[in-house]
């Protein structure tokens, strides 16, 4: 088998990768994470592994990767990679915190925008040769909760701020102040206040479906729901039910349960704005996480700690 440094197996590159490829050996399969054989050839081979979210970097791959001694996610989330696993076979999982968390709060905002504005059906009825004109609604004013206050949700209470909005937040895990945001004791206190409620968690055995019925039932009526964090945290049948009741003013998801998603319900609404997990994707953000990849890898490759570790491990353990 050829070994490499470095495998790239999704549609991750970038300015950086390019300068890594002139002192390491890069092997760049952007399919490959669709393919499980192709993938477990791939990382195999290499010492460093280079994933966005559709790769399952799960104890069968770790196991069987010999040489490997750094996962490098392309993001946040890390619902895709078994961190426990990898501490356990020592190799160091790395991420770009907070890398893509302009990105995602300017999209909610755009999104809960084009909500409150109608703007994607307009759009679609001046197209269609149509000129019927209706009245929106001002996000200045009202008031933004953020449920999760890491790096992301603090940059959605930022930019809400910017646009003259009140901002609420929850976190479990957050017992201090955070500047501009009335950190909330309970979730169920931020979905009373709330006329925007948007989601900025991981998902986890605690998260998932953390908005159900219950949930939805305690929103204002006519708020908005945004979710930019992840599909597994909303259920999506007790949206659609209370979307249909005419109860909440709409809701905007930029990531589902199932990607992509069998069309039904939610994508027949008028009252939902979709989009294809995209809310990180910008030129920018994707500057600043492949700069924060490289980095860690080479200093991983070349037996230095990495700076942004995601789980207990900053320089891989020997392997057997």
């Amino acid at each position: 088998m050829s070994t490499v440094d470095i495998a790239v197996v999704e549609d991750v590159w970038g300015a950086p990768f390019e300068e890594l490829a002139g002192r390491f050996s890069v092997e760049r399969r952007p399919e490959a994470w669709s393919d499980r054989r192709e993938l477990l050839r791939v990382a195999g081979s290499a010492r460093a592994l280079v994933v966005r979210n559709r790769t399952r970097v799960d104890r069968d791959l770790l196991s069987s990767s010999k040489r490997l001694e750094v996962v490098a996610r392309a993001g946040v989330g890390l619902d895709n990679v078994d961190l426990d696993a990898a501490d356990g076979f020592g190799i160091v999982v790395v991420s770009a915190p907070g890398a893509n968390a302009r990105s995602v709060a300017e999209h909610a905002l755009g999104m809960a925008l084009a909500l409150e504005r109608g703007i994607t059906q307009h759009d679609r009825s001046v197209r269609e040769g149509a000129w019927e004109r209706s009245l929106g609604r001002e996000l200045a004013g009202s008031t933004w909760g953020v449920v999760g206050l890491g790096s992301t949700g603090r940059a959605m209470a930022g930019v809400a701020r910017s646009f003259g909005m009140e901002v609420c937040g929850h976190d479990p895990f957050v017992v201090t102040s955070v500047e501009g945001v009335e950190v909330l004791p309970g979730l169920y206190d931020l979905l009373e206040r709330s006329d925007v409620v948007s989601l900025h968690l991981a998902l986890s055995d605690a998260t998932q479906m953390l908005v159900d019925a219950r949930f939805l039932g305690a929103m204002k009526p006519g708020a908005l729901l945004v979710n930019v964090a992840r599909g597994g945290l909303v259920d999506e049948d007790a949206l659609a039910d209370v979307l249909e009741a005419g109860r909440l003013g709409g809701a905007a998801l930029d990531v589902r349960s199932e990607e992509p998603p069998v069309l039904g319900r939610l994508e027949r609404s008028e009252r939902v704005v979709l989009t294809p997990h995209v809310a990180g994707l910008t030129v920018e953000s994707q500057r600043r996480v492949a700069e924060m990849l490289a980095s860690d890898m080479e200093a991983v490759l070349l037996g230095r700690e990495a700076a942004n570790p995601a789980g207990r491990l900053r320089m891989p353990l020997p392997r057997s």
